[in-house]
């Protein structure tokens, strides 16, 4: 598999400026103007013509040819056609529970699986996990059950700070992903803090981004991952 998970698309340099050299490594085996797909399900507040021409605008240097997949005639055919997978953040639980209603979920599973290039930020990056239960996301709506792709063994934390501002009385981030190492010790746990990403190719894991990522599993104290190729336990 070929995939870029990162924690977040915007920043000081712009909408997915920060990521874009880390974008063409993954579809450097793609010809010019090769079509990608944008999942824009995560989209809530921001409707999804507005966040398509966001992402499509922002990856024009790439020469990508973008098309959002609520617009497909058959989306079902625009995925399994796609050279480019795309899934943007924003509430991971309406994000799964689109995918889930229009039954697209396993087509983008396998398409993956197929070999097929995958980019997410934030939402998109949970959703490439077992479940999305390490999301900071509002359960906004029941998004018929917990299990998302599947495509990495581990879950992903995204935009992870283990900030505590003054006078906040509530649980850090670390508290609460402590919490889902508890209540499901064997699974590791891998906090993306803000600017970095995961490039995955099969089994091959590289931490991009100028960060530590923060590795958590079970009761164990959580271990800091610099930068390059790093191991996330099985």
């Amino acid at each position: 598999m070929n995939l870029l998970l990162l924690s977040n698309s915007s920043s000081d340099a712009g909408y997915l400026v920060h990521a874009l050299p880390d974008i063409r490594e993954l579809i450097a085996g793609l010809p010019a103007g090769a079509s990608a797909v944008f999942v824009p399900f995560a989209g809530v507040t921001r409707d999804w013509d507005t966040y398509t021409t966001l992402v499509s605008d922002a990856l024009a240097p790439t020469g990508l040819a973008v098309q959002g997949l609520h617009r497909a005639a058959d989306a079902r055919a625009a995925l399994e056609h796609a050279a480019l997978v795309i899934v943007g953040g924003g509430n991971t639980f309406n994000l799964l529970g689109e995918l889930r209603r229009q039954g697209l979920l396993d087509v983008v599973a396998a398409r993956v699986r197929a070999g097929t290039p995958y980019l997410g930020w934030s939402a998109g990056a949970n959703l490439a996990c077992p479940t999305i239960c390490t999301t900071n996301d509002m359960p906004i709506t029941d998004p018929g059950g917990f299990g998302a792709l599947g495509l990495i063994p581990f879950q992903i934390n995204p935009h992870y700070t283990n900030a505590h501002p003054p006078g906040h009385r509530g649980e850090t981030r670390a508290q609460r992903l402590a919490e889902f190492c508890a209540k499901n010790p064997a699974m590791p746990v891998l906090g993306l803090p803000e600017g970095t990403g995961l490039r995955v190719r099969d089994a091959a894991l590289t931490l991009v981004g100028p960060y530590e990522a923060t590795l958590f599993l079970g009761p164990q104290a959580p271990v800091q991952l610099a930068p390059g190729a790093v191991e996330v336990p099985a």
